[in-house]
C-alpha cells in the first residue's frame, strides 16, 4: 500500500466517524454489503433490501414465507423491507400461522441450546420460537426459529413493538388491499364512523410516543361460528358470528387495520393468506362475516390502527394447539 493509498483509507476512516457511525458494532459495518436496492425476489443469501421512506407511518406486518425462504416487511399494506432468512430444519419445522410479538431482547442467548447467542431477539411463542440474527447458509437449518442478516435484525428491531403481528406462510404471501364498510362490526350506520375515526387519530397520535395503545386482535372461527376478542393477552369478549355462505371455508387469513377512507363511508385493511389458503377470494371473506351486537360494540370501542382480525376454518380451543399451524400461541 502506498503512502497516498494509506491517506485516502485514513481520510475515509475519519470522513466515516465524523458522519456519525463510529458508534455502530464492528458486526454491522461488516454485514453492511448485505444491503442492496434489489426487489425482494432477487435477493441472494444474506441480502436484504430497506425502504421506510416508501411508507413513513402507519401499523406495520411481518411475513415470513418458508418456501422462499424471505421475510417481508409492511407498513400500511405497503413493502418496506425484505430480507432473506433461514426457517427450521427437517425435524424442526417453523411453524406456521399468526404470532404476536410476546417478548423483546436485544441482546438475547439460548436456554436451550448451550447458550447461544441471539442478538435482536423478537419472541413469538414461549417454546421458542423468534426472529434473530444467525446464520444464513441458504436453506432451512435452524431449531424452528428465524434467522436473519445480522444488519437487517438491528433495524428491525428498532421498529418492532410487543403485540404486533407476524404470519409465518406456507406459501408465497402478500398483502392485498381490503376495504368493508362493516366487516366483523357488521353494516352499522354511516354515523359510527366518526366514532371509529376518533379512535383510529388517537392511536396514531400515540404512536411513538411512551404510552401505547393496547394491542387488539379478534379472532374468527367459521367451525363453530365463534368470535373472541383480546386485548393485549386477555380475552375481553366472545360470542357468536353469523357467516353468509356458511357452506363456504373463512380461509386461514390475518387482516391489519390501516385506517378509514377520506369521505368515512369504509375502513381500509391490509388481508394476507397463511397456510394452504387459495387468497383469490381474500377481500370478500370478511363480509360475509357479523359479530352479534354486544361484541360489535366491544371491538369498535378498541378499533385503532394496527388492529389485526384472523379467520380459521378450525375451532378456536383447537387454534393453538395445531400441529400445522399456530393462531396467537401464548397469547391465548
Amino acid at each position: 500500500m502506498t503512502s497516498l493509498d494509506r491517506l485516502l483509507n485514513r481520510r475515509l476512516v475519519l470522513k466515516v466517524t465524523a458522519a456519525g457511525f463510529a458508534a455502530v458494532p464492528v458486526w454491522s459495518l461488516n454485514a453492511a454489503a448485505q444491503l442492496t436496492n434489489k426487489l425482494a425476489y432477487q435477493l441472494q443469501n444474506g441480502e436484504f433490501n430497506w425502504f421506510p421512506e416508501r411508507s413513513p407511518a402507519g401499523p406495520l406486518l411481518i411475513i415470513v414465507s418458508i418456501p422462499d425462504q424471505l421475510l417481508h416487511v409492511y407498513r400500511n399494506g405497503i413493502r418496506v423491507a425484505a430480507s432473506t432468512c433461514s426457517t427450521g430444519k427437517t425435524g424442526h419445522r417453523t411453524p406456521t400461522g399468526v404470532f404476536k410479538i410476546l417478548e423483546k431482547d436485544k441482546h438475547h442467548h439460548s436456554s436451550t441450546y448451550n447458550n447461544a447467542p441471539m442478538p435482536n431477539m423478537n419472541r413469538l411463542t414461549w417454546s421458542g420460537i423468534a426472529l434473530h440474527a444467525g446464520n444464513l447458509p441458504g436453506y432451512p437449518a435452524s431449531h424452528g426459529c428465524v434467522r436473519l442478516p445480522m444488519q437487517f435484525s438491528e433495524l428491525l428491531f428498532g421498529i418492532t413493538r410487543k403485540g404486533m403481528t407476524v404470519v409465518i406462510a406456507d406459501e408465497h404471501s402478500q398483502p392485498s388491499a381490503v376495504t368493508h364498510p362493516g366487516m366483523v362490526l357488521g353494516d352499522y350506520a354511516k354515523r359510527e364512523f366518526a366514532a371509529v375515526d376518533a379512535a383510529l387519530m388517537k392511536a396514531q397520535y400515540s404512536e411513538g410516543h411512551t404510552v401505547k395503545s393496547p394491542v387488539t386482535s379478534v379472532v374468527v372461527s367459521s367451525k363453530d361460528h365463534s368470535v373472541t376478542v383480546l386485548e393485549d393477552d386477555k380475552i375481553v369478549a366472545a360470542g357468536k358470528v353469523t357467516i353468509s355462505e356458511g357452506a363456504k371455508p373463512l380461509g386461514e387469513n390475518v387482516y391489519s387495520l390501516k385506517g378509514s377512507t377520506q369521505d368515512q363511508d369504509s375502513l381500509t385493511w391490509s388481508g394476507v393468506g397463511y397456510g394452504k389458503t387459495d387468497r383469490e377470494d381474500i377481500t370478500h371473506e370478511l363480509e360475509r362475516v357479523t359479530a352479534e351486537p354486544r361484541v360489535r360494540e366491544e371491538i369498535r370501542k378498541r378499533m385503532q390502527s394496527g388492529m389485526t382480525v384472523v379467520t380459521t376454518d378450525q375451532a378456536h380451543t383447537q387454534a393453538s394447539s395445531a400441529s400445522n399451524f399456530t393462531i396467537l400461541e401464548g397469547v391465548y
